[in-house]
């Protein structure tokens, strides 16, 4: 094995054959071609099925961050069983019938083609549903992913029986592997869904699982004539000599894979709860993690080692102090360092990963065990660390423990005993500093203006790990230092209470001045009440604040629909989706029914159950709310039941699509009676979702609709701008909607409607930006 080797020229150690040896053999550039090409396809596929799938789940489980890094955690134990049985069916079985083996399971997968969501998992539990998505997955796309997930490490496999001349080192087809995940993640948001939509590329990809079967079978035959015209070929026949791997290579190569696929999942989560929740911000993180493979299972990195060791160290250091400080940075500056700091960890991982790579003869093995690693950094980002962390910690120290993945890291010490004696006193005056220097910096006054403490002692640490650079142990132990004070200390990921959930952060802190409780949801705000008046005494205020202020478009909407049910005569049934901090619950009315619709009871318990907001113990103390998915619960609601829908459900500030589509809102216009009114929140940053509604309404005849712009609010807690959609069934009921102020008609633009089956995201994140 390869323990020591840094690489610092870059070349990983790779035998290029000669130019003779590549003449010698017939057709080599065509059965390279067909190796090289089916690898691709394979990943294409593979990559392809997660997002569509993962679409289509929508419906059912919601748009949160864990939803994908659930989603992940399956593909990555689905990866881990098709490397296993890859690994079983090379060693196990010959070469003559390994193939029929695998083609017979690759047809046994056709049973559940093409993708779709299994009619009897139509609703999870309420709660936190990570088992049962689990097993969704399982039901509806595991058998086609484990077959197609096993061809990267067969077909290497087969490849270095093939007798090619770049048969002893065929791990470059990884790189070309990666090449068609990379295609098949970018190009499907932005460009297959939008252009066919979900049904048509289900079908289109059982389509392509068959050509893949052909082609699969076009590689095993080849190989199959190839072993029988010369039985006594072997695998690397190089390096026969070389021994099998030990179990220190195997928990290296585990080790190596966990933590950059841990901290793929920890970064995703991270920025989309504390930096911005773009829509599909997920497809950045991922194709950087590919990318980092492609870069790194190749003959030559392009950035030698000796440079790119001190460029890492850089901005691992820069990453943490970031994260050290109060003060908000920035938007590009902090997601620029996390973006940096987990593509260079990666990659710095990846090489070492490909550096302790093993002869082809232990190819499977090795992929087995870098799946098996993986797996373990999912459940630990993905399962763990949501409840053993309230707050998104495992990104930081993911990035520190990323230092752990440098070649030869824990081989500088001829001392061990000495060694441990350094990171005992490391560890020993870190918690010192930590602890003390807070409550010496409070004696003095030692402010440090808007950074705060932490940064100064994240500095010290960061210092250490600068003098330690050929100390491996040491500078790991003093990054990990740096870690406890940004998680121990307040920081950019330590702020107000937190509690967590399947769904997300929550976050209850007060304002600046301390007027205000605040409720934010991973970037965005859900809600505040007022604690003191101007004059600092406190209060017991109920008055909505925010998007829910008397002056806003949703009271607005409520009191509109109020004066009518006057007007008639009639008691009123109100529906909110969403309940935030219960800031609605304050227009309601004694005579009126009130039900809210929630998919996260943590939410029920900060609105309902805490001390930090009253505004449902004082408006709506028998509080009638349903848990679940709200497509799926008031699906279950009596049509033309409720005289006013409000939905204002926002997973951090990403978009719920599945409650925006044309289906969705042929669902709320059931659920209306005939004057009854529809108000959607759509104020967002980063989508004109006005222009999308646009072109969705067409789609439902049965309602009319126009939009309500709030832009003369202070942009204060007590009052925050904001932009809703208004429907009905009764163009009549948008008579009173259309004399407020900022009311307009729906802008057309060129944007395709959302649908359950296509909704694109590109062309309103376009239209957003040049509209600002």
């Amino acid at each position: 094995m390869q323990e020591r080797n840094v690489d610092m020229d870059g070349t990983g150690g790779a035998v290029v054959p000669p130019a003779s040896e590549v003449e010698k053999y017939p057709h080599s550039a065509g059965v390279l071609a067909l190796f090289a090409a089916t690898t691709f396809l394979s990943a294409f596929l593979l990559f392809a099925i997660q997002p569509m799938f993962a679409k289509m789940v929508l419906p059912v489980l919601g748009g949160s961050s864990s939803v994908w890094a659930v989603a992940l955690l399956f593909f990555q134990a689905a990866l881990l069983t098709g490397y296993g049985y890859a690994h079983l069916l090379n060693g196990h079985v010959s070469l003559r019938y390994a193939g029929f083996v695998h083609l017979a399971l690759a047809l046994c997968a056709l049973i559940v083609l093409p993708v779709a969501l299994p009619a009897s998992w139509d609703e999870p539990p309420a709660g936190n549903p990570y088992l049962w998505q689990l097993g969704l997955f399982a039901v509806a796309v595991g058998l086609p992913f484990v077959a197609v997930s096993a061809n990267a490490p067969l077909l290497q496999a087969w490849f270095a029986r093939s007798g090619h001349p770049h048969a002893q080192d065929p791990y470059f087809l990884y790189g070309a592997s990666n090449l068609g995940s990379l295609l098949a993640l970018l190009g499907y948001p932005f460009l297959f869904e939008p252009a066919f939509g979900l049904t048509a590329l289900s079908a289109y990809w059982a389509a392509l699982y068959l050509v893949l079967i052909a082609a699969i079978a076009s590689c095993f035959f080849l190989v199959r004539r190839r072993a029988a015209r010369a039985p006594e070929a072997t695998v690397d026949t190089a390096s026969n000599d070389q021994p099998p791997p030990t179990w220190h290579n195997r928990l290296a190569w585990c080790g190596l894979a966990l933590v950059p696929a841990a901290l793929l999942t920890a970064f995703t989560t991270h920025i989309a709860t504390d930096i911005a929740s773009a829509p599909l911000l997920w497809v950045l993180p991922l194709a950087l993690y590919l990318l980092t493979f492609v870069l790194a299972f190749q003959t030559r990195l392009p950035l030698p080692m000796w440079l790119l060791l001190p460029v890492q160290l850089a901005i691992v250091i820069f990453a943490l102090l970031e994260l050290s400080q109060v003060k908000h940075d920035k938007w590009a500056l902090t997601s620029g360092a996390g973006v940096a700091a987990f593509f260079i960890a990666a990659l710095v991982a990846h090489r070492t990963l490909f550096l302790n790579r093993p002869s082809a003869r232990y190819l499977t093995e090795f992929y087995l065990w870098m799946s098996f690693g993986g797996v373990l950094g999912g459940v630990f980002a993905a399962l763990i660390a949501p409840h053993v962390f309230s707050e998104v910690f495992e990104y930081p120290l993911l990035i520190a423990l990323s230092l752990a993945c440098r070649p030869g890291v824990f081989y500088q010490s001829d001392s061990p005993l000495r060694e441990l004696a350094w990171i005992v006193g490391i560890v020993a005056v870190g918690m010192v500093l930590i602890l003390r220097f807070p409550l010496l910096a409070m004696e003095n006054g030692w402010t440090f203006d808007d950074w705060g403490v932490t940064p100064v002692i994240a500095l010290i640490f960061a210092v250490a790990a600068v003098a330690f650079w050929n100390h491996g142990e040491r500078q790991l132990t003093a990054a990990l230092m740096m870690f406890a004070a940004v998680v121990m200390l307040p920081s950019a990921v330590k702020r107000g209470l937190a509690e967590r959930s399947y769904y997300g952060v929550y976050r209850v802190s007060q304002s600046e001045n301390g007027d205000y409780n605040v409720l934010t949801h991973g970037t965005t705000l859900h809600g505040a009440q007022r604690l003191r008046d101007d004059d600092g005494k406190l209060v017991s205020d109920v008055t909505p604040g925010t998007y829910y202020y008397p002056g806003s478009p949703m009271a607005h909407a409520v009191k509109i629909v109020q004066a009518r049910l006057d007007a008639d005569e009639e008691l009123g049934r109100f529906g909110v989706v969403g309940l935030g901090a219960g800031s609605l619950a304050c227009y309601s009315r004694k005579h009126e029914t009130w039900r809210f619709f929630e998919i996260d009871p943590v939410v029920v318990d900060i609105a309902a159950k805490s001390n930090h907001f009253t505004f449902l113990a004082n408006c709506q103390p028998h509080l009638d709310v349903v848990i679940g998915d709200a497509r799926l619960t008031m699906a279950k609601e009596a049509d033309k039941s409720f005289d006013l829908i409000i939905v204002d459900a926002f997973t951090s500030d990403a978009v719920p699509v599945h409650l925006m589509t044309a289906e969705a809102l042929q669902l709320y216009a059931s659920k209306l009676t005939d004057k009854g009114v529809v108000v959607l929140h759509i104020s967002n940053r980063y989508l004109d979702l006005d222009s999308v509604l646009g072109a969705t309404l067409p789609l439902v005849p049965d309602l009319k609709g126009l939009i309500v712009s709030d832009d003369m609010a202070l942009g204060t807690y007590a009052e925050n701008t904001s932009t809703v959609a208004v429907f009905a069934k009764d163009p009549a009921q948008l008579d009173a909607f259309r004399l407020l102020l900022g009311a307009q008609d729906f802008h057309t633009g060129n944007l395709s409607p959302w649908t359950d089956d296509a909704s694109d995201i590109l062309g309103p994140f376009l239209s957003q930006w040049r509209r600002h």
